[in-house]
């Protein structure tokens, strides 16, 4: 049986992947797909989705595969020598064909036969450039390397967010072209209340520039009769003006990290102090370890931005109905 690999960061999955993985199912009886852990990314590119987001999307492009494969993670070029010394046929861009070379300069050093290479083509955008995951980030096309789809603007630099976005609306629109705008809130950084509204309002207000929609999202703190609760807010703001809005579910804070945030702390700084994780917004969020994992802040997000958009998706909305 012969095993195929293939590696990458896979941060924003696109049309190149496909064409690097589909080859590996090509060439191989079973598949080994090496994905950067957090810190190996890092070191490559700086920020970057969490390892935990980037291999669920990598899990769901795999599952529509028919042969056997399995996700491994890799702290360095070589991966895990184990795994890759079984592997005979390693796939690989016309970009990292060097650092194919590189590994079987090491298996001829250890004594164990070189790697097939098998080059797959660099797929290229409309515009003839190579399709990258900077590019796409940057809102200068979507997944495919079309420039002509819709142009949505998202109201912050969190990663997390304009992959939530992401992910609703393409199952709306087909591939969108997301691009994340650093811009002001007009709230504090920890909004309570009616706050985390107008700050989700002001943030797509902020960000629509010349874009044909722009998306806010804010998170707040909300009293109510049995505790402090967690309720994220989204608006969508076109160029016609109009605004719809919608709310994700709520979920209750811990004693401890209420009392922190009615003292003044952020949320993110709150479950820092009370479970030792740090940067809890730009990972799984407070839901995400609240609830063990079970529902993550991309999951929680992407419900306020679907809320949001439903009265753009039926006609009862219209203003003549009211």
């Amino acid at each position: 049986m012969k095993q195929s690999a293939v590696a990458g960061t896979f941060d924003v999955l696109h049309d190149g992947h496909r064409a690097l993985i589909e080859r590996a199912f090509e060439v191989g009886d079973s598949v080994f797909v090496g994905i950067t852990s957090d810190r190996f990314a890092a070191a490559g590119r700086g920020e970057h989705l969490p390892l935990y987001l980037r291999r669920r999307a990598l899990e769901d492009l795999l599952s529509e595969q028919e042969k056997p494969w399995r996700i491994g993670v890799i702290d360095d070029m070589y991966g895990p020598r184990e795994e890759m010394d079984r592997v005979s046929v390693l796939v690989v861009s016309e970009e990292t064909l060097e650092n194919g070379r590189e590994l079987n300069r090491d298996r001829a050093s250890r004594g164990v036969p070189p790697l097939e290479l098998s080059v797959v083509p660099l797929v290229m955008a409309d515009d003839g450039s190579k399709i990258s995951a900077r590019n796409i980030l940057r809102g200068e096309y979507g997944r495919t390397g079309r420039h002509g789809v819709k142009d949505i603007a998202v109201g912050s630099l969190n990663r997390v967010k304009a992959e939530a976005v992401r992910s609703v609306m393409e199952r709306i629109f087909g591939d969108v072209r997301i691009t994340a705008c650093d811009v002001p809130s007009g709230v504090p950084e920890q909004p309570f209340g009616k706050q985390a509204r107008e700050g989700a309002m002001n943030r797509a207000r902020n960000a629509l520039g010349g874009h044909e929609l722009a998306v806010g999202i804010e998170a707040g703190a909300f009293e109510m009769e049995d505790g402090l609760y967690d309720y994220q807010y989204c608006a969508v703001l076109d160029r016609n003006g109009r605004f719809t809005v919608g709310t994700g579910s709520g979920f209750m804070y811990p004693p401890k990290v209420a009392a922190l945030v009615r003292g003044g702390s952020t949320v993110g700084d709150a479950m820092g102090k009370v479970f030792g994780q740090s940067e809890v917004g730009k990972r799984m969020g407070a839901v995400g370890i609240l609830s063990g994992g079970i529902i993550d802040r991309k999951a929680l997000t992407e419900e306020s931005v679907m809320a949001a958009m439903i009265p753009r998706l039926n006609d009862s909305y219209k203003e003549g109905d009211r």
